[in-house]
């Protein structure tokens, strides 16, 4: 692969690595790395060692990521259609790692698809606060969307906007902001030595200015006493350390964090408070991560209220079999869907959203059809009529494909579809056999 990189690039890392820069060479000689990361909103780490069916080692640097053999096939395990785990590369992981959120945060993921790290800031809140996912592209904000719906998350807005926008409206509205800008990509060319042309075709400078405009919106939107997390998965300084010197010199007030070390990490260039991760030096690609902190006292959030209006029976009547106080938030009919929204609520005039908290399902004229997010977001106990399958069991497979099921001893309306206690989807129960409702879109391939 290394034939394929420029010879501009390399007397570039030559020049970066000194008495490294064979050593680097020589990682792209190394075996793809591959990787997943556990939602802890769905299981702990002890309980998806103890049932996990692939030979896992913990990740040194991230609390709940798994290296995995190469022969698994972990996005085939009904597992994966569970939502209990989401594929991702190791360095990757590591900007939602660091970012500290706490409880009753208001998120920004700014450059969020296709979701990995907005999957994590959401488990990181759990059921509390609110994640505002947002990617400039549309195709790319869908395949977010599904990938948090797939999590099982509610307190959510995915939005596709340039966030410019986003900073017009949204002035000192986020605890924390995540910014995993878009660059040159020269830590990942080990994995895809492709994006060498689109470097040599674009350089540097250009994602720098990119940058800095991305940045600058962002700073506007974190509130006193928030923090924000700046990273790319490129080597060149004017695209790392320059551009968190930039943020720095927006608002005296920013100050860098330091980020902890682990083995193989590598500190900033004269920055010692932020890090760097090498190929040769770890089992993960190539990364750049900064923390930085708005040094005056915390803006706390205040929570609004709203009155839900549910003109629907059927709606209402399905709603009775979910075991659940909804009393964090409203629902509300927009378009025939139901939604239920988080109290904590933005002014969404002139936006581009996806999405808006959870989508509860469609409002038919004479029924009602619960969505997969709503199935996915359930746990076990909390609806009344389930049929919780073990992963052995064929029909798992089946019911994933989408294909019609026997289950003889299953009463007659909705059920929620379970594999070994952990939802999968909803199904319809008539004289044993069940009519699949699992979506086209999401089946098993």
């Amino acid at each position: 692969m290394i034939e394929r990189l420029s010879e501009k690039y390399l007397n570039k890392m030559k020049e970066l690595l000194g008495d490294e820069y064979d050593d680097y060479l020589n990682s792209f000689n190394e075996k793809r790395i591959h990787s997943l990361r556990v939602n802890n909103a769905k299981i702990s780490n002890e309980e998806f060692e103890r049932i996990c069916p692939f030979k896992i080692k913990r990740i040194p640097w991230i609390e709940n990521g798994y290296y995995f053999d190469e022969n698994d096939r972990p996005s085939k395990h009904p597992y994966y259609y569970a939502g209990l785990y989401y594929l991702q590369e190791p360095s990757a992981m590591t900007p939602a790692n660091v970012l500290p959120i706490e409880k009753g945060d208001i998120v920004l993921d700014a450059c969020a698809a296709p979701g990995g790290k907005s999957l994590e800031l959401a488990s990181k809140l759990g059921d509390s606060g609110l994640l505002v996912s947002n990617d400039i592209s549309v195709s790319r904000a869908y395949s977010l969307l599904k990938n948090l719906e797939l999590g099982g998350h509610k307190n959510i807005y995915v939005m596709a906007e340039d966030i410019s926008k986003l900073s017009k409206k949204f002035v000192k509205s986020f605890d924390k902001i995540l910014i995993d800008a878009p660059c040159s990509g020269e830590g990942m060319l080990r994995k895809d030595p492709s994006i060498i042309k689109e470097w040599e075709d674009k350089g540097n400078e250009y994602y720098a200015n990119l940058q800095k405009d991305i940045v600058k919106s962002a700073v506007s939107m974190l509130k006193d006493g928030g923090m924000m997390v700046y990273s790319t998965c490129t080597f060149d300084k004017s695209e790392d350390e320059d551009i968190v010197s930039y943020i720095l010199s927006l608002d005296d007030d920013l100050k860098l964090e330091r980020i902890n070390e682990y083995e193989g990490f590598t500190r900033g260039i004269d920055m010692d408070e932020a890090i760097r991760l090498y190929p040769h030096k770890l089992q993960g690609e190539g990364h750049f991560v900064a923390l930085v902190k708005k040094d005056t006292p915390k803006t706390v959030t205040v929570k609004k209220k709203h009155v839900s209006k549910i003109d629907s029976k059927e709606a209402e009547e399905f709603i009775k079999l979910i075991k659940r106080d909804f009393d964090d938030g409203y629902f509300e009919i927009i378009n025939n869907n139901l939604y239920f929204i988080p109290e904590y609520d933005f002014e969404k005039k002139g936006l581009r959203i996806l999405r808006s908290g959870l989508l509860m399902g469609e409002i038919k004229k004479h029924s009602f059809e619960p969505s997969m997010a709503l199935a996915l977001n359930l746990k076990m106990d909390e609806f009344k009529n389930v049929i919780n399958l073990s992963v052995d069991d064929k029909r798992v497979i089946s019911y994933l494909k989408g294909e019609t099921i026997s289950v003889p001893e299953a009463k007659d309306g909705w059920v929620l579809v379970c594999v070994n206690g952990y939802s999968l989807g909803f199904g319809k129960m008539q004289s044993g056999i069940m009519k699949n409702k699992y979506a086209k879109e999401w089946r098993y391939k």
